[in-house]
């Protein structure tokens, strides 16, 4: 159930896009270089142009660049994968996507809302602190979004605040866009405090950032929300997220939970420290 899209889904989604990409080439060696240090050089127009996978401003740029490099190449499932096991665990506790009010944070270009799309959700608000992430949404993906905000959460006016409280959502998804500096735990803190409780969260982290030694702060704010009664782990799975350049898994977790409890402002202020 919880297996990669396969190669003709993206195949054709990517005719729908209108790709522009004429092709990708990846260096020779890694260089022993950190995931969110991988790149690759794209043939566009002719011209060749070396992108960091993590620059999403220049990834977003390119219609297609997105899909052909992570779904195509480097075998991204994580989108359908988080999609579906959210489904699989909303319907074991009796519940429906389709009652859900998505807030998609990180949204990029829409490829997790096509997916909650996909399981039956009516209802996705876009999140991304880069504009070219809904540039690219409005490009490739136009009927996903019932709205898409660009908004730094660790520094959200108010008055764009309360357009986001009054979507009503309750139900946070965020994937592949933790623990690289993208989203910080500030950041995740306060999208699940823009969500009704009880509510629903969906997320997914590479593995080490959940490790006792993690660095980032996620796994220290993960287990004091578990702890502090903020939310309760209901799914909790390690799969292949994608693979490297050098062709080897790169594994992820990925957590469903439910929210039971309103975020403080406590919890939030010790985040800012």
């Amino acid at each position: 159930m919880y297996q990669a899209v396969t190669d003709v889904v993206w195949r054709n989604r990517l005719e729908e896009i209108d790709s522009e990409v004429e092709d990708i080439r990846f260096p020779d060696t890694d260089d022993g270089v950190d995931q969110d240090e991988e790149w690759c050089d794209v043939i566009v127009g002719g011209e060749k142009r070396r992108i960091r996978f993590h620059d999403y401003e220049d990834v977003f740029r390119v219609p297609g660049l997105y899909e052909e490099l992570f779904s195509g190449h480097l075998k991204c499932c994580s989108p359908s994968y988080i999609a579906n096991l959210l489904n699989s665990v909303v319907l074991e506790y009796g519940e429906n996507t389709d009652e859900l009010r998505v807030l998609d944070v990180g949204a990029g270009n829409g490829m997790v809302g096509d997916e909650l799309q996909a399981i039956g959700v009516q209802s996705i608000v876009g999140v991304d602190i880069i504009s070219a992430a809904k540039q690219a949404a409005v490009r490739d993906r136009p009927d996903v979004y019932d709205e898409y905000r660009v908004a730094d959460l660790t520094d959200l006016p108010e008055t764009e605040e309360e357009k986001l409280r009054r979507r009503n959502a309750n139900c946070l998804v965020t994937v592949a866009a933790l623990g690289f500096g993208d989203i910080p735990p500030l950041a995740f803190a306060k999208a699940l405090d823009l969500i009704e409780t009880p509510g629903w969260l969906a997320f997914n982290l590479q593995e080490r950032f959940l490790r006792e030694q993690d660095v980032t702060g996620f796994s220290r704010l993960i287990r004091r929300l578990n702890r502090e009664g903020y939310i309760q782990t209901l799914c909790y799975r390690r799969y292949r997220h994608r693979i490297a350049v050098t062709g080897e898994p790169l594994y992820y977790v990925a957590v469903v939970a439910q929210k039971l409890k309103d975020v403080d402002c406590a919890l939030l202020e010790s985040l800012e420290e």
